[in-house]
């Protein structure tokens, strides 16, 4: 029961990550930015690239090394977000909301392809891999890079969560969400704020990406499609939009798939998933901390 409560844990905190993006960009110009999943993906090779520019590295040097390039992968990745913004949605903020959804499609598989054209169809092997002697604690085997990647995901988040509720910029971001005429006229420059809300959602993706390649050990250019799917459906059981609703909803998510693929098998590990994001579309639209909000025309 502690293993399974921990894999959840862990998995769910990766999913919170990049779920945090969506929830963002959703509630402030409500877009699903399906392409979001992508930009996980190019965080993963970016890191990649990196470290094969480095080189060779001791053991003990590694994890050092892959906190330092999950920085610059961030800072890569959020730059990526920003142009997609400026180029794909920006132009059609006004449009009809299907026009920006097909974009959004459009972008998702324009990065995919793109690094299959740039990287290649076969798999990578990443550079650093985090391996190790693992511990038990509570019935649970527990690695040390187990509790420095979920470590890393909870300052992330933590630090997100403090943007969003006690500084400027955050006041910003929800003023924009809830009228952003208005608050064009307050003074508040609201492109600036969306492509900032940009960068940081795909900063946080690209560091998931990072984390994800040096744990598990292995990237493709198609990594990012599942789990964008994933951390919508964490967004949504969460309530979309909403910042603590979404970090509960990836955990969740994660709970739930470890002890789905227990009681049922890994092969029903993604229809369970899935299921579970219908249930909550048929029964709780709004997600678990999420509120029904009339819209401003």
């Amino acid at each position: 029961m502690t293993q399974l409560i921990w894999n959840g844990l862990f998995v769910g905190s990766f999913y919170a990550l990049v779920a945090l993006g969506y929830s963002m960009v959703y509630g402030i110009i409500k877009l699903l930015n399906f392409a979001h999943g992508d930009l996980y993906m190019l965080g993963a090779f970016a890191g990649f690239a990196i470290l094969g520019a480095v080189g060779g590295v001791s053991s003990a040097m590694a994890l050092p090394l892959l906190l330092a390039v999950l920085l610059a992968t961030m800072v890569v990745t959020g730059l990526a977000g920003v142009t997609l913004e400026r180029i794909a949605y920006r132009p059609l903020r006004r449009a009809p909301r299907l026009s920006l959804l097909i974009t959004a499609v459009g972008a998702s598989f324009a990065l995919e392809y793109g690094m299959r054209a740039v990287a290649g169809a076969d798999p990578r092997v990443y550079p650093v891999r985090l391996g190790g002697t693992s511990f038990e604690v509570l019935g649970a085997r527990i690695t040390p890079q187990q509790l420095v990647l979920i470590g890393v995901a909870v300052l992330l988040m933590a630090g997100l969560n403090l943007l969003v509720t006690r500084t400027r910029e955050g006041r910003a971001m929800r003023a924009i969400a809830l009228d952003p005429r208005t608050s064009a006229l307050m003074g508040i420059d609201v492109n600036a704020v969306i492509s900032r809300a940009f960068f940081v959602g795909s900063a946080l993706a690209g560091a998931a990406g990072v984390m994800a390649g040096a744990y598990y050990g292995k990237i493709d250019f198609m990594m990012g499609f599942l789990i964008g799917l994933k951390a919508f459906t964490a967004a949504v059981i969460g309530g979309i939009g909403n910042i603590p609703g979404t970090m509960l909803g990836g955990l969740l998510l994660g709970l739930l798939e470890s002890f789905g693929t227990f009681w049922l098998g890994g092969e029903w590990r993604d229809v369970f998933a899935f299921g579970v994001l219908i249930l909550f579309l048929t029964v709780r639209p709004t997600g678990l901390l999420g509120e029904r909000v009339t819209e401003r025309v």
